[in-house]
């Protein structure tokens, strides 16, 4: 059981407090209700952007690492498509220090053409690594594509192309931050050898004069129900050849969600998975594969993916994919096998929550969700999917209708 404290300053910004006095540690951990899914899709890529630009300093504090680095802290940060996450985790009696510096790049980032030249070059450089110079970089640009028609999440939180960040206006820039980053729109969580009453005294005086901007509400397009198989083959100078699958399954608080996630455990987490042994053991098809979900707020991907035995004709190899998925589509899964994936579950959210860190992480995410509770009843969600309900979702989700699939070819 996680226990906490919340409440709210008069500008809106929303307070979560998390005492663990077995750490000398202490995490502020403050999250914006902003991500990829939240852009112009002409300008894409800002999110990410925003997540270099705030360590580009403030206007009263030109270097946000060099205190940070003399208070004993570390910082980062991370941006899905759903939120954009800053965490500084540093001794406890050196909190106030957090408090002063996250405060000062909500009140007063810096933006000059400097800043802005520095990190889009940083980002750009990224992109090129990442995306655009790597074997199989561009995999989930053509995946998002194909699964999302209408919905944001057709593209990645890197942004669309390259010449969104390239061409980023300082003015554009400006806009996107007063829009998100204010104190309506974001949840801070304190956690570690703090008292609740020290956070509060402490988020008065370094936040609550902030003014509390305006409440972000989204108004995104649905994503239509899938009724057709879609597919796509790719030619590429890639080692292997790849077979990429994309099923939508349900949104982030759905029961089906959890099902999903039970699902693709089943199927790929692991060596001792339905799919790993099978595919890669046994017919020797799959050099490897996994099966995973997105985990994204709104309705999600189940994904397969893998890359082939060099030799081996890619309809043999989805054939074996299909004969794996017809399986838990039709045959109800043993208690023994679906008790093995939830107690692997079960120590996988116990592991997540051993740091402080992740914890304070976690009490954000999950109030963004709509209840910082839900990091003690997640798993209960869990423990109560049935053999049935594994069953009938995976009848849902692997329909041939709502697939869609990559077929990646080696030109080596």
């Amino acid at each position: 059981m996680i226990h906490f404290e919340k409440f709210e300053l008069k500008n809106g910004l929303r307070v979560i407090v998390h005492e663990d006095v077995s750490t000398p540690m202490a995490v502020l951990n403050i999250l914006y209700d902003v991500g990829a899914r939240d852009e112009n899709p002409g300008q894409t890529g800002f999110a990410h952007l925003f997540e270099h630009l705030m360590f580009g300093g403030s206007v009263n504090i030109e270097d946000f690492e060099t205190p940070l680095q003399l208070a004993g802290g570390e910082n980062n940060a991370f941006t899905t498509n759903d939120l954009t996450n800053y965490y500084v985790q540093l001794p406890a009696e050196n909190i106030e220090t957090a408090f002063w510096l996250e405060s000062d790049r909500m009140l007063s980032l810096a933006f000059s053409e400097k800043s802005l030249e520095v990190q889009r070059k940083v980002v750009c450089e990224e992109f090129k690594e990442h995306y655009i110079n790597k074997p199989y970089g561009d995999v989930w640009f053509k995946m998002r594509e194909m699964a999302y028609k209408v919905h944001p999440y057709r593209w990645m939180t890197i942004g669309k192309e390259l010449s969104h960040i390239e061409n980023a206006k300082l003015s554009d820039v400006k806009n996107f931050f007063f829009k998100h980053y204010c104190p309506v729109n974001a949840i801070l969580v304190v956690a570690g050898n703090i008292k609740t009453a020290q956070v509060k005294q402490l988020a008065e005086k370094w936040f609550e004069d902030i003014p509390p901007g305006e409440k972000y509400v989204r108004h995104l397009p649905e994503e239509p129900k899938q009724n057709e198989a879609r597919t796509l083959e790719v030619k590429a100078n890639v080692p292997l050849d790849a077979l990429y699958k994309a099923y939508h399954m349900a949104s982030r608080t759905e029961d089906g969600y959890y099902y999903a996630e039970l699902i693709t455990e089943i199927l790929g987490g692991g060596n001792s998975s339905r799919l790993y042994q099978s595919l890669v053991k046994e017919k020797k098809l799959f050099s490897n594969i996994e099966c995973y979900q997105t985990g994204s707020t709104d309705a999600g991907l189940v994904v397969i993916e893998g890359k082939l035995v060099k030799g081996v004709n890619m309809k043999d190899a989805e054939k074996g994919v299909d004969e794996e998925i017809e399986k838990i589509k039709t045959i109800l899964v043993e208690e023994k096998e679906l008790t093995k994936v939830k107690n692997k579950t079960e120590s996988a959210i116990q592991f997540e929550d051993m740091s402080v860190m992740n914890r304070a992480a976690s009490l954000a995410i999950y109030e963004l969700l709509g209840d910082a509770n839900m990091m003690n009843t997640e798993l209960a969600r869990y423990q109560s999917v049935s053999a049935n309900d594994i069953l009938s979702e995976s009848k849902k989700i692997f329909d041939e209708k709502n697939s869609n699939t990559l077929y990646y070819y080696s030109t080596n």
